[in-house]
């Protein structure tokens, strides 16, 4: 697998972040200009709003999907950056980080984590500042 860096670590799925969004969107345009249309006329008004009440549920439901699947992953990050702190340290990660600085420290290389981690909860560094100070970049492979 490729390196891993502060530069190439955001992933994105093509089929997901673009060609999904992107046919959901053309969807619900259409079913409201086809509702729009129906008013008009004045006739199968009921099936086209059914049309866009569908489509807003499709598309709600595509980020419902990924926002839950991103929430489960944050947890599961949290628990192994805590684990990976305690079998280093002896001690749980600073209760004053907040879960995005957890995530964050996750790249963190065992030798700079330590005290990564103590730095992000005394000086309350953002996620993208802990990032950028990493020097040791430890690839995370199986995200979502």
């Amino acid at each position: 697998m490729k390196e891993q860096n502060l530069k190439n670590h955001p992933q994105l799925v093509p089929a997901y972040h673009f060609v999904l969004f992107f046919i959901l969107l053309i969807t619900l345009g259409w079913s409201i200009g086809h509702f729009v249309k129906t008013i008009t006329i004045g006739s199968n008004r009921v099936q086209a709003l059914m049309f866009v009440l569908m489509n807003v549920a499709l598309l709600l439901s595509a980020y419902l999907f990924r926002a839950f699947a991103l929430k489960a992953q944050d947890r599961a990050i949290r628990a192994e950056e805590n684990l990976r702190h305690f079998a280093l340290t002896g001690k749980l990660l600073d209760s004053s980080l907040k879960v995005q600085q957890i995530i964050a420290l996750r790249f963190a290389s065992d030798n700079e984590f330590v005290a990564l981690a103590a730095r992000a909860a005394k000086e309350g560094l953002s996620n993208k500042d802990i990032k950028a100070a990493i020097t040791n970049w430890r690839g995370d492979f199986y995200r979502v």
